[in-house]
């Protein structure tokens, strides 16, 4: 019997239980996105890159003042995004772009709006579309993010002119024409930069060899039947062209900055299309608009 006096020893301390995760190499941090800025102006050029390299995942490998310059430091540096500008002395852009997304993904950032060069863009393979003056720093880098993980990116004008492609628009003045200033076309500077990256397809003749999307055999135009019959719903003009930016998927706040009106008033006129369509939704507007709906073929009740 023991002493009383002998402390009593308590329940048996047991060793924690082993980590399992010891030995387990610790996850590399993840390397920042390598991007190539390219545009012929040094002052955006400097600008741009002061503003990306400010974020800890992104840094700019190199700059560019020409399309040339441009497919140089991909070859070289093998980044993660271009940022490339439309009109640039030399190899433009537009002729650059097929031989740079076959290094990178490509988001064209440039003050061009013109739907057709948009439209030309997308065709030759750009993820993504921003004009200069219709986005924020922080949208520029969340674009820039997107990109890298195949998510495309437009700004309003450039979803605006996809719209117009995909409706097969045949509005004067509203894509399918040609490029301005003889942009994409075949120049001395070009001939020496394909022959430098040895492609048998000259930027010249590729968007020829690009198919049409805004056409189909199926008798549709553009997404939407050929013979949808706008004119019942007696919309304006700018009733139409807020409906077709509806259609598009933009918000109230990106009508607002396309149409250079208020967003109240973009609500205004949201209200009267509302009831013109007799829609209760933007959904449900658009899918009459677009001639999609199960009553498109008859009135608008």
């Amino acid at each position: 019997m023991p002493d009383e006096t002998t402390p009593y020893p308590g329940p048996r301390q047991q060793s924690p239980p082993p980590n399992p995760f010891e030995g387990f190499p610790r996850p590399a941090p993840s390397a920042p996105l390598r991007v190539v800025v390219a545009d012929d102006n040094p002052v955006v050029r400097a600008g741009l890159t002061a503003l990306l390299s400010g974020r800890a995942d992104i840094t700019v490998v190199a700059e560019a003042a020409d399309g040339r310059e441009a497919w140089e430091a991909a070859q070289l540096h093998h980044p993660d995004v271009v940022l490339l500008d439309v009109r640039m002395p030399g190899v433009d852009g537009i002729s650059a772009l097929p031989y740079l997304v076959q290094i990178a993904p490509v988001v064209m950032l440039t003050y061009s709006r013109e739907s057709e060069i948009v439209q030309e863009a997308l065709r030759r393979g750009a993820g993504g579309y921003l004009v200069h003056g219709e986005f924020t720093a922080d949208e520029l880098v969340s674009a820039v993010r997107n990109i890298k993980e195949g998510r495309a990116h437009f700004t309003p004008t450039a979803a605006g002119a996809l719209l117009a492609q995909l409706r097969g628009d045949q509005r004067p003045g509203v894509g399918g024409g040609p490029l301005p200033e003889g942009l994409g076309g075949a120049t001395a500077h070009e001939a020496d930069f394909s022959k430098s990256v040895h492609s048998g397809v000259s930027a010249e003749n590729l968007s020829q060899l690009q198919p049409d999307v805004g056409q189909s055999s199926s008798g549709w135009t553009g997404g939407r039947p050929a013979a949808v019959d706008r004119s019942r719903f007696q919309l304006s003009a700018r009733e139409a062209e807020i409906m077709d930016l509806i259609a598009s998927g933009m918000t109230n706040q990106q009508i607002a900055a396309t149409c250079f009106i208020s967003e109240k008033t973009v609500k205004n006129h949201i209200n009267r299309i509302f009831a013109k369509l007799h829609s209760t939704s933007r959904a449900e507007a658009a899918a009459k608009w677009l001639g999609t709906a199960p009553d498109s073929g008859r009135g608008v009740g």
